[in-house]
């Protein structure tokens, strides 16, 4: 079947001497493999130059059934993004919410809050001029809602206990383990007041960031067990005073 779909770039796979593997998150099918032609060609190297983490496309294809490979036609970018690819800082949060975004989604289906999510907060990063520092926090902790992990802040209150696996408060220990004590546990609430719009409000030295950002990789791992290593949260960390 003949489609127009629009996509944001995953990550690009080596497959062979003259083709990539580009995975690619697009709206109406979720996640989709490309074989992208390699050369050195003008129209070759503009293509794999629009393939960088995170690109926004717009693209034609046939979906064949069966088939687990498709391949791209009349490939364009839906909006350029020329900030994040320039920007040292802007660049390091892409290539972790690309790499974030390869381990936790492998769905073949259509998510529209998803894909509007994720394409707005590109937009957001492209267009940003201060709070950039705390983008990957914010990003990561509100993309729980569209992989239903979500903490219940609700059942917040102070002086409590935060239980990692259940993803709730609680008013104290019990016999479990992966509990957050609470100085550690009112971190969780605050992040859940932190928007894209008011990120840059939030203040944080190097030290309080990682443990945050620890906190809630950690978290992921007990509810994903997809993620594994992931790579681009060490360079994060050494970005950010």
């Amino acid at each position: 079947m003949h489609e127009t779909l629009r996509g944001v770039v995953l990550n690009v796979i080596k497959y062979n001497d003259r083709n990539n593997i580009v995975h690619i998150y697009t709206n109406r099918h979720g996640v989709l493999s490309f074989l992208v032609a390699q050369g050195k060609t003008p129209s070759a190297r503009m293509r794999n130059a629009m393939m960088l983490p995170l690109s926004l496309l717009e693209f034609e294809t046939n979906l064949l059934p069966g088939r687990d490979l498709y391949v791209m036609h009349d490939v364009r970018r839906a909006h350029p993004l020329s900030q994040i690819y320039a920007d040292p800082v802007k660049n390091a949060v892409a290539m972790f919410v690309s790499e974030l975004l390869s381990h936790t989604i492998h769905e073949r289906e259509q998510n529209d809050a998803l894909f509007r999510y994720i394409e707005t907060a590109v937009l957001l990063l492209e267009n940003m001029h201060q709070g950039a520092a705390n983008f990957h926090i914010c990003f990561l902790y509100h993309l729980g809602a569209f992989l239903g992990i979500e903490p219940d802040v609700e059942s917040y209150r102070e002086g409590r206990w935060f239980d990692m696996q259940g993803g709730v408060f609680v008013p104290g220990p019990s016999g479990g383990g992966n509990l957050l004590r609470p100085d550690e546990a009112r971190v969780i609430k605050l992040l859940s007041r932190m928007t894209f719009s008011n990120l840059h409000l939030f203040r944080f030295n190097r030290d309080e960031r990682n443990r945050m950002f620890d906190t809630i990789i950690a978290y992921y791992r007990l509810h994903n067990s997809t993620i594994g290593t992931l790579r681009s949260p060490d360079i994060l960390k050494q970005l950010f005073v």
